[in-house]
């Protein structure tokens, strides 16, 4: 069983290298033609080839699961055709126990997507969103038109809002806008830096105008009385040291998708977002699809069995490819669906994550069986509905 093992491996592992460095090829042109009218002075042909390139891991990350799927199938529609998986089938090798072969082929796959997902997408993901900042100006992700948001409690019990208009690499900002306010959501202070860094914990802010509000102005407001005297108070100050929670790691966290987060750095800015009463619902999700994803590849190839065991003297390999894409794209589909869903509809994370997986696990498992056992479910239907057997 060994060198079957290590022929149906050989074989899986060739076809789906083909299948990807195909749809690789076909998503980074297409990626290339679409940015081709960005191409000016600043933004080079050479830093679009730059990014596309820096974009393969995250590409590869998500067409690894579809990629596997048609690359099985492409192997062991061949395999039938050329009627090897008779040659295993008559050696004595069920269905079940050649699906418990692919697994362990699959387990490779598995290692290489979890060490894709946490360590090389996320780092090509900070690169390319480094790369934008430097090139475009602007790294994209969950950006408003007012620029990016964060909002984190202070010493004294209040709470300051922090709007930064543009990321750039390296920690530094620009168009830094401040709001402080007291315990019972008072505002105290507005303040406005050009520019601004991350250093040692601390947001170190040039050229700051600082306008605070004091408490007369309150007082006057209480009152419904014209203040007496000025109620504010305009300071301009060439640095300002904020003591914050903030960082660039999770600044750009707050750029990228949390699918393509690492797990660390994930984990991380879960606990930021609810040290500061942020929801964090989307980021805990995307915890349980990271932890998921792996098993991901198992239950494509899972589905890649009955869909190339089917009609194996018949069917052709077209048709296969052309179901097993059919079956890929759903399975797409429906994932992100129960996403969507789930958040929609407070789903527990572990439901959103796992239900989708599991359900198109058991029915890949019971269509196999159905195809292994199909002979047995048969005289057990005549027998008990007689009127179902044929005439002699």
């Amino acid at each position: 069983m060994r060198t079957a093992r290590r022929y149906l491996a050989r074989e899986i592992y060739r076809s789906c290298t083909v299948v990807l460095l195909a749809l690789l090829g076909l998503f980074t042109f297409f990626a290339l033609v679409d940015d081709l009218d960005n191409v000016g002075d600043k933004f080079t042909l050479l830093a679009l080839f730059y990014l596309q390139a820096l974009a393969l891991p995250t590409r590869l990350y998500d067409l690894l699961p579809i990629g596997l799927l048609i690359g099985a199938i492409l192997a062991l529609a061949g395999l039938a055709q050329r009627n090897e998986l008779v040659i295993l089938r008559v050696s004595g090798v069920s269905g079940l126990r050649l699906l418990g072969m692919l697994w362990v082929v699959t387990i490779p796959l598995m290692i290489g997507a979890t060490i894709l997902s946490e360590w090389v997408t996320p780092a090509a993901e900070i690169k390319s969103s480094e790369a934008n900042l430097m090139f475009r100006g602007s790294a994209g992700g969950n950006r408003l038109n007012s620029g990016y948001w964060f909002k984190e409690p202070t010493r004294d019990g209040g709470t300051r809002t922090i709007n930064i208009m543009t990321l750039k690499a390296d920690g530094e900002v620009e168009g830094i806008t401040l709001y402080e306010f007291r315990k019972d959501l008072e505002l105290t202070a507005l303040s406005k830096a050009e520019r601004g860094r991350f250093a040692d914990g601390k947001l170190i802010m040039d050229n700051v105008v600082e306008n605070r509000i004091l408490a007369e102005a309150t007082e006057s407001l209480d009152n419904a009385q014209p203040p007496k005297g000025a109620v504010t108070e305009v300071v301009k100050l060439p640095r300002r040291e904020l003591t914050t929670t903030l960082t660039p790691g999770r600044l750009l966290a707050r750029v990228l998708t949390p699918e393509r987060m690492s797990l660390t750095t994930l984990l991380d800015y879960i606990d930021y977002l609810k040290h500061n009463n942020l929801q964090a619902d989307r980021q805990i999700v995307a915890v349980w699809r990271k932890a998921v994803y792996p098993f991901t590849l198992l239950i494509m190839m899972t589905i890649a069995a009955p869909v190339a065991f089917m009609q194996t003297r018949r069917g052709g390999v077209g048709a296969k490819v052309f179901i097993g894409i059919l079956v890929g794209v759903a399975f797409f589909m429906v994932n992100q669906l129960a996403l969507n869903v789930g958040m929609l509809s407070r789903w527990p994370p572990w439901v959103t994550a796992i239900v989708p997986n599991l359900i198109a696990l058991l029915i890949a498992l019971g269509a196999l069986s159905l195809m292994e056992y199909r002979h047995a479910v048969s005289r057990m239907l005549i027998q008990r509905w007689p009127w179902r057997r044929s005439p002699v």
